[in-house]
């Protein structure tokens, strides 16, 4: 099955592998444009990947849904807005690792539930989800000594490439052998190899946006197929299906002013000055908030996801 063809799942889904060659391309072709290549990527791909959490979420459909579960989709976002303030102004280093964690494991979480989309087979499932753990795991750990405790240096540069390149083969040797399908191990790759750039990247920025755009691209790819179908649906139920009117300009200029703001908010961030700086906290609040609430959507094991989400992932 497909969520929309095979060559828009191939390339935008499974294994999204274009844009961080793009990236890692004007990275290290332009140099001297590093800082506009971060912002650009924040404001076309990122931001409007985050800003796509809150149609999901702010709802008409989940209304109901929202206020039947009080704790867990209202109280524990507010708890993690506070926390979030808290950690910004009172302990900043400690809540900047609890974001970098929060950030590989949603994103790990994100590449388990693509792969289970296309495998049904149990036995590779629990397979793929080891995988993407260990993998993942290795590359936090290798961020934190890196970047946070820095005593992997350029000295073991060449050895850690070279063996992450060996676990690479090996691993994409014998899930081929185990899959006997390319396109299953291309989507477990994609999930394995999007934390990869912290592993030869020297700014910690680039390490991770450069992989994540696949995170992104993924992300979006599905958001607006379930938006599409559900805007054809209700369309359908009320006689008044119209094709022109199937592209939700409303919701397209909204997500932009929303990724231009928060690219602003994130660029001013960078500021020294105390009342700059604090600016970075709501871009960083508003990505916790999404790191969570994606966790609440996307679980198809709650009866009101599977209607309202997984049912449009697939259907024509």
């Amino acid at each position: 099955m497909n969520v929309v063809s095979k060559n828009f799942d191939l390339f935008l889904i499974k294994f999204p592998i274009i844009f961080p060659i793009i990236y890692c391309f004007f990275l290290y072709t332009y140099p001297t444009t590093e800082n506009f290549i971060i912002y650009l990527t924040i404001l076309i791909l990122a931001e409007p990947h985050f800003g796509a959490t809150w149609p999901f979420f702010i709802n008409s459909k989940n209304k109901k849904y929202i206020l039947e579960n009080k704790i867990s989709l209202i109280i524990i976002p507010f708890s993690i807005v506070g926390f979030c303030i808290l950690g910004f102004f009172l302990f900043l280093s400690f809540f900047l690792l609890v974001f970098f964690a929060a950030n590989i494991f949603h994103v790990t979480r994100q590449s388990l539930g693509i792969c289970k989309l296309y495998e049904q087979n149990k036995e590779n499932i629990i397979y793929t989800e080891y995988l993407l753990y260990i993998f993942n795991l290795l590359f936090f750990l290798v961020g934190i000594f890196r970047f946070y405790i820095p005593i992997i240096n350029d000295n073991y540069f060449f050895e850690l490439n070279i063996s992450f390149l060996v676990l690479f083969i090996v691993t994409f040797i014998l899930t081929l052998i185990k899959y006997k399908n390319l396109e299953s191990v291309l989507t477990l790759f994609t999930g394995i190899l999007i934390f990869y750039p912290i592993c030869f990247v020297e700014n910690p920025v680039h390490a991770i946006l450069m992989g994540v755009t696949m995170h992104y691209t993924q992300y979006l790819a599905l958001t607006y197929k379930v938006t599409s179908k559900r805007i054809v649906n209700n369309q359908l139920s009320e006689n008044n299906f119209d094709l022109k009117n199937i592209i939700n300009y409303k919701f397209i200029f909204l997500l932009l002013i929303y990724s231009i703001f928060m690219t602003i908010f994130s660029f001013y961030g960078k500021n020294p000055a105390p009342y700059l700086k604090n600016l970075l906290l709501i871009p960083v609040t508003a990505q916790m908030l999404h790191f969570y609430i994606d966790s609440q959507l996307w679980k198809f094991s709650i009866k009101f996801n599977r209607e309202n989400v997984l049912k449009y992932i697939f259907e024509k």
